[in-house]
């Protein structure tokens, strides 16, 4: 099993699914929004920049490519420091950095200061923000996990519609540099966002109580910086290779559908409006995902959701290529802010669902490292079709058939997994159940423990076993059922 997370509860320490959680989820938001949408919004002082250095545009398109890049491409060093340190500490001095490198760059001479200081520092700062503020995310929220993390993603699409026309103001009456300074102080936000990642504590009646002579022998585990462990899981495996074959077609359309209304012919504040209008439906999708993966009957099948929600934006992508007008065009975008949302909203559940709670922070990590090369391949491979083809059609048929593709892997791969994990039932609880949780259960076959002292491990193994089996089972049934066992032993 993987190694724990150093402001990790104890074994006994339960997701609340509010309280303090509602004030953590409220900084996945604003951290989502940030990390997401500031590649983006970055975008609108391109043209100053390209007047002030004397560069082209696919100079200065390096800037988001590279902050991209290090949001994606640092996963494992972000899980090795939040595994060292805690999510908290990271989370704040990530901030530091993301807003360090918005002030450098305002007083930069070269177009590659703009990398160091705008990509490497910031985009450095924000990955230090984004993936420990999901960790949290999953520890604070059990039950209610799906909406949290739907209203998490959320803040993405909120805050591209707030800042990306807040830079358009800022260059207009500050110019880039006095815009990049005053980003650089919002980004300080982050640091607050940080501060509210608090640990979850113990039970007051887990810290009453001297330790006993067996406990105080007893080795303790050695915590894992990086747990590569999770490779050996083929639930995760199957999840990896699928959203990797996602990402190379699910950011392309966002990226060419203005310029694909522009060679209609529309004008440029016309083509524009297209992302208004998705970013506006992609904001309430994504709550609305949410909600509906938390359904009792739907939760234990969130990855067939999750696949539909993919073959949803792969079928979107392949009917769009066929507009010929405007109003064409306003449809696709309504129905792939609506499924784009749903796969914004479910990702990262479903890989929550997969590993369980003690793997998560490895398993993002590493996720987002293999995410991280689709993403610089996707959009430069399909503005290379189009200058090859020059018909926009050929880009969203190739971003069309990859997602679909990414849909199909997961969703077959998942069901063969499936299958797997029910002809091996030690496989599956060594799947669900945590090293604290199975350590107990071990202790309790023993006799070390009675039967009352174990049920609450028992419950959450009964119902992790179920949330990635896909099967509804009782938690009374199994418990009677591992005690009926014991007995006849």
């Amino acid at each position: 099993m993987g190694g724990a997370v150093v402001d990790d509860g104890p074994p006994g320490v339960k997701a609340p699914d509010g309280g303090w959680g509602w004030a953590v989820l409220a900084g996945g938001f604003v951290v989502t929004g940030f990390s997401y949408a500031f590649p983006k919004a970055v975008s609108v002082f391109f043209k100053e920049l390209i007047r002030e250095f004397d560069v082209g545009y696919s100079d200065t398109a390096w800037i988001s490519s590279i902050l991209l890049a290090m949001l994606y491409g640092t996963g494992p060093v972000c899980s090795v420091l939040v595994n060292r340190f805690g999510c908290r500490p990271v989370m704040m001095v990530g901030g530091l950095f993301a807003s360090l490198g918005m002030i450098l760059a305002s007083f930069a001479t070269s177009i590659i200061h703009i990398y160091l200081c705008t990509g490497v520092i910031t985009g450095l700062g924000l990955a230090l923000n984004f993936q420990p503020s999901l960790i949290m995310l999953n520890r604070y929220f059990s039950e209610k996990r799906p909406l949290a993390n739907g209203l998490a993603a959320a803040g993405s699409p909120v805050a591209l519609c707030c800042l990306s026309p807040l830079g358009q103001m800022l260059q207009y009456k500050y110019g880039w540099r006095g815009g990049f300074l005053i980003l650089g102080g919002i980004l300080l936000n982050c640091c607050a966002c940080g501060a509210l990642m608090r640990p979850l504590l113990p039970p007051k009646k887990l810290e009453e109580g001297p330790p006993t002579a067996a406990e105080e022998k007893k080795p303790q585990p050695k915590k894992k910086l990086l747990d590569f462990s999770v490779f050996k899981d083929r639930g995760f495996l199957v999840y990896t290779i699928a959203a990797s074959i996602m990402v190379l077609g699910l950011f392309v359309p966002p990226v060419f559908v203005v310029s694909y209304a522009k060679g209609l012919g529309y004008e440029d504040t016309t083509s524009a409006l297209l992302l208004t209008i998705l970013g506006f439906v992609d904001m309430f999708a994504r709550p609305a995902s949410g909600f509906i993966a938390g359904l009792k009957w739907v939760r234990p099948r969130s990855i067939y959701l999750f696949s539909f929600a993919m073959i949803f934006n792969g079928i979107t992508d392949l009917v769009g290529s066929q507009a010929k007008d405007y109003a064409s065009l306003v449809v696709f975008c309504m129905f792939f802010g609506m499924s784009y949302g749903m796969v914004g909203a479910l990702q990262f559940e479903v890989l929550m669902t997969i590993v369980g709670t003690e793997k998560f922070s490895s398993a993002l990590g590493l996720v987002l490292l293999m995410e991280a090369i689709a993403v610089l391949l996707g959009p430069p491979g399909a503005g290379r079709l189009l200058d090859t083809t020059h018909q926009y059609m050929h880009v969203f048929l190739l971003a069309g058939c990859e997602v679909t593709l990414s849909a199909i892997v997961l969703a077959l791969g998942n069901f063969l997994c499936l299958r797997g994990r029910k002809k091996d039932p030690e496989a599956k609880m060594e799947m669900a159940v945590t090293a604290a949780e199975k350590e107990g259960f071990n202790c309790g076959e023993e006799g070390e423990e009675d039967l009352e002292d174990e049920e609450p491990v028992e419950r959450e193994k009964g119902k992790y076993s179920a949330l990635m089996a896909g099967e509804e089972v009782t938690m009374e049934k199994e418990m009677g059922d591992n005690g009926g066992e014991r007995t006849a032993r």
